[in-house]
């Protein structure tokens, strides 16, 4: 019982902390998402060396290193969460919380269909009909307005695409993502430098935004070492579960907060995607009770 309240709380952190992340990245509106992600690129790498030293794990990103299949496989890996990282950057400043959500919201239903197409995995009726429901919202979103979920899209392909690649490569969350934050370091630092040497940026100019940026590697890796602790102890269907407790909270946020537009049309095209949400987690549960 201990055990599964531990990973109860351990959940709750880590998508507590990923659902506020667009607050977080608010405070650096000043600053280009280009910029911000070099930051997050950086200052993640270092966080990540210390907890590696502080638990005595070296040895498993030298065995990554070794390993030239995984080793390249975590080089794509890092690209992929780059790229991610840089549109959900963007999207957040450009005012598209709610845009976001609805991208990881979808993210799992890309899964199952990576799932299908790449790994050969068999589709039961209750995740063909939750991904037809996806699919319909994302549709509807396309007709009511001429142009397609742009941001959504990008951030639940990129995302599922990651988490595939990461299923393949098979290593261990923190020294996994330390590589694919080494991967982008040094073109990340460099920018970071050309910018204190050209004078065209706010970092240890402006004391403010130079705690936030700095900051980004904790606001990054913290929730990480949370979920890996979730991971640990709970089934993968309350992880599924509460998954969604991340989309919810942004989707709030958006709404509430920053009072993004919400019309009829994304009420239409979100109960779409809430209602495959629904059958998606019922899925989950029944099946991990099967097994």
């Amino acid at each position: 019982m201990n055990q599964q309240l531990g990973g109860v709380f351990f959940g709750l952190a880590a998508f507590t902390a990923w659902g506020f992340l667009p607050a977080y990245w608010k405070q650096m509106q000043e600053v280009a998402p280009f910029e911000i992600l070099c930051h997050r690129i950086v200052w993640s790498c270092i966080f990540l060396s210390f907890i590696i030293s502080m638990q005595k794990r070296w040895n498993e990103v030298a065995d990554l290193v070794k390993t030239p299949g995984k080793l390249k496989g975590l080089i794509l890996s890092g690209l992929l969460i780059g790229g991610n990282w840089f549109v959900y950057i963007w999207a957040v400043n450009s005012g598209r919380v709610v845009e976001t959500s609805l991208g990881y919201y979808i993210s799992p239903m890309i899964n199952v269909l990576i799932g299908y197409l790449l790994l050969g995995e068999i589709f039961n009726r209750a995740q063909l009909v939750a991904v037809l429901f996806a699919l319909i919202g994302v549709i509807y979103s396309l007709a009511s307005y001429g142009a397609v979920p742009v941001f959504a899209l990008a951030l639940a392909i990129s995302f599922a695409f990651y988490g595939y690649a990461r299923k393949k490569i098979q290593a261990a969350s923190i020294s996994g993502l330390f590589i694919e934050t080494l991967v982008l370091f040094i073109p990340a630092l460099s920018y970071i430098i050309f910018k204190l040497m050209s004078s065209s940026t706010l970092f240890m100019e402006n004391p403010v935004l130079t705690f936030w940026m700095i900051g980004a590697g904790v606001a990054t890796s913290l929730p990480l070492l949370w979920f890996a602790s979730a991971a640990k102890r709970l089934n993968l269907s309350t992880v599924g579960i509460l998954q969604y407790l991340a989309p919810s909270i942004a989707f709030i946020l958006g709404v509430f907060v920053y009072k993004e537009s919400f019309t009829f049309h994304h009420l239409i095209t979100f109960g779409f995607i809430w209602i495959g949400v629904v059958i998606y987690t019922w899925q989950s549960v029944v099946q991990s009770r099967i097994s």
